[in-house]
């Protein structure tokens, strides 16, 4: 693989292009996390509306219809529904591990085959969530053991 820079300070806006024979997983992942740093979703939080770029966001998760956005730190809402959301994010290291939760795989730091066919995922700020049974091929398929 070639990787060529081109700085100049006549160009307005960062463009990457990638030109390849065939595209592997690998390249794919690759593509994944570019496209995570040109997104952000808007969150509130104590009544004020912050776009939070994708990369930060460690897991959405639904509690009675409301939808949260968890970052290393601090907890926002989103005006957003888990299904608009799984949408929005498909081809990108988020992957819906059950109902109400989706998590972004890139902070996934171990994963433990739980009892009754469950996985558990241990994130980097120690989190643990829940794969449920229906979710785990998916999840598997997203998430390189």
């Amino acid at each position: 693989m070639k990787l060529l820079i081109e700085q100049s300070n006549d160009v307005q806006e960062v463009e990457i292009k990638i030109t390849c024979g065939y595209m592997d997983d690998r390249l794919k992942r690759l593509i994944e996390q570019i496209k995570l740093f040109s997104f952000s979703l808007v969150g509130y939080l104590d009544g004020v509306t912050t776009p939070i770029a994708l990369e930060d966001i460690y897991y959405f998760d639904t509690v009675d219809n409301n939808v949260f956005i968890y970052t290393s730190n601090k907890v926002y809402t989103s005006d957003k529904k888990l299904y608009e959301l799984e949408e929005f994010l498909t081809n990108s290291p988020f992957i819906r591990i059950s109902k109400s939760c989706i998590v972004n795989t890139n902070y996934v730091t171990s994963v433990k085959a739980h009892f009754n066919g469950r996985i558990e995922t241990t994130l980097e700020n120690n989190e643990k969530l829940i794969v449920s049974k229906h979710y785990i091929q998916d999840f598997k398929r997203k998430f390189v053991f």
